[in-house]
């Protein structure tokens, strides 16, 4: 074996979502998320009521095939799997004041099987799927009622599984909030948008509802560990000009006073300058500022893209595919759905956020979507994925480069692990997993799994700790 620059212990693994992969949207108790009424996925128009053509409401049926993915999983080696609980598995509409057993039962069944393969659960307690009575009668995380829901939610989960489960995250991509407010805030979006006053209000209440759960386990499960969860995306001036490296500076802001507040405790300088140019007045209150003081013990995020920005009207050509904005950088190809494939930016932003905040870090989302096809291989269905394996490879060199750099990295969980419904299509065929899901965009389809050619690199990767990876 060769050297790796890997630490001993470091934390190998995969992730999914809920409702992109449990399917039995209406089984045992459940009530309906935003989710279900999202056939279209992030850019698509919302159904008044679930409907046939939502693949989520099936997803690849984990929901009954659990014990058969996770024994893949450990097949593979995975040290650590995330994944995220439903809330309205737990609360139906969200604002009950006492949970629904059967679904806290499941994820007891979920977690004895991680047990039984020695794998560390990392739970995300809530991933774009706020029930949907919280979203049409009470507005989203626009209100601030919602802390509390959320608070009673969280503490559920600690006393019930607190014991259990070391590794916690309160929000997935909770910079997402401004850009998807149905999927990522249950805010209901009128026609003409929802007014930024709202927005940053709710980004608020979502803070503080991320700041309580924090310092609720502390109390309940004084072992476990709670890390917020971002959207990374490094940014690169599209020229040398210095006002591009502002344009620079301002859209790294957006994104950076999430995990600002989530280390530091507080609202940075540059972010109440932004309020008061636009002129909001956030409704703050003392007891808001005492919960912010709760912060974080490690910083989880994702990454797939990076972007380019200009000062320059003229330049701004927005890259098909970059959901968070941004300019398409002209050094960089693009995958099949427009985003663009950077691994050296994976090292930049692991230093970063690093640099900036000095917790430990959690690569918890990172893969490549694409159009796998089924092949028979002497007698065993499979796909010859080469593709997936140079993109995954190239991005965990990176991280080692970034290990190397002195950056304290404690894991690295493959997004889609296995395969699921995208959250920004809604589509089966965008892949991404080391296991290919026999369903099809239009519903049809076994539900059989299949290892991929990248199952078994994958685990030679987890096995040798790095080692086999390609320089």
């Amino acid at each position: 074996m060769t050297t790796t620059p890997f630490p001993d212990g470091f934390l190998w693994g995969g992730a999914t979502a809920a409702n992109q992969i449990e399917g039995a949207y209406d089984a045992d108790g459940k009530g309906l998320s935003v989710q279900d009424v999202m056939p279209k996925g992030i850019s698509g128009p919302r159904s008044a009521e679930p409907t046939p053509d939502n693949l989520k409401l099936v997803g690849i049926d984990h929901y009954h095939r659990f014990a058969e993915d996770i024994a893949l999983f450990a097949e593979m080696g995975f040290g650590v799997y995330r994944f995220s609980i439903a809330w309205s598995r737990i609360f139906p509409k969200g604002d009950e004041t006492e949970p629904n057993e059967a679904g806290l039962a499941f994820y007891d069944r979920l977690l004895d099987e991680l047990e039984k393969h020695g794998i560390e659960p990392l739970v995300t307690i809530s991933h774009y799927e706020t029930p949907l009575h919280l979203a049409e009668q009470y507005g989203g995380w626009t209100n601030r009622a919602l802390i509390g829901f959320y608070e009673r939610y969280a503490r559920t989960l600690f006393e019930r599984f607190g014991g259990r489960v070391k590794y916690w995250l309160t929000f997935n991509e909770i910079n997402s909030l401004l850009h998807a407010p149905f999927m990522s805030g249950g805010i209901p979006v009128p026609e003409g948008g929802v007014p930024e006053q709202q927005l940053y209000q709710a980004m608020h209440h979502e803070l503080v509802a991320s700041a309580r759960a924090t310092r609720i386990a502390r109390e309940v499960a004084p072992n476990a560990k709670v890390g917020c969860m971002v959207l990374s995306m490094p940014i690169y001036p599209l020229t040398p000009s210095p006002a591009d490296a502002v344009a620079v500076m301002d859209a790294d802001h957006g994104n950076l006073v999430y995990g600002d507040v989530h280390t530091r405790g507080a609202y940075p300088g540059y972010f109440l300058r932004t309020l008061r140019e636009k002129g909001i007045e956030l409704d703050v209150t003392d007891q808001d500022r005492d919960d912010l003081s709760n912060t974080v013990d490690f910083v989880s995020f994702s990454y797939y893209m990076s972007i380019a920005e200009t000062a320059d009207p003229s330049l701004r050509a927005t890259g098909e595919g970059n959901i968070m904005g941004g300019v398409s950088n002209p050094t960089l190809e693009a995958s099949e759905w427009g985003w663009q494939i950077d691994p050296v930016g994976l090292r930049l932003v692991l230093n970063q956020f690093w640099d900036r905040w000095q917790k430990p870090l959690f690569i918890v989302e990172n893969g490549l979507g694409a159009r796998d096809q089924l092949v028979e291989v002497d007698g065993e269905k499979t796909v010859i994925d080469d593709y997936r394996i140079a993109y995954l490879n190239d991005h965990l060199v990176q991280v080692g480069e970034a290990i190397e750099d002195g950056v304290d990295v404690l894991g690295y969980t493959s997004w889609g692990c296995i395969d699921i419904v995208s959250a920004s299509t809604a589509q089966l065929s965008k892949r991404y997993g080391f296991i290919y899901v026999d369903r099809n965009d239009d519903g049809t389809g076994t539900l059989d799994r299949y290892r991929k050619k990248s199952f078994g690199w994958y685990a030679d990767v987890i096995r040798t700790n790095g080692a086999t990876l390609t320089r």
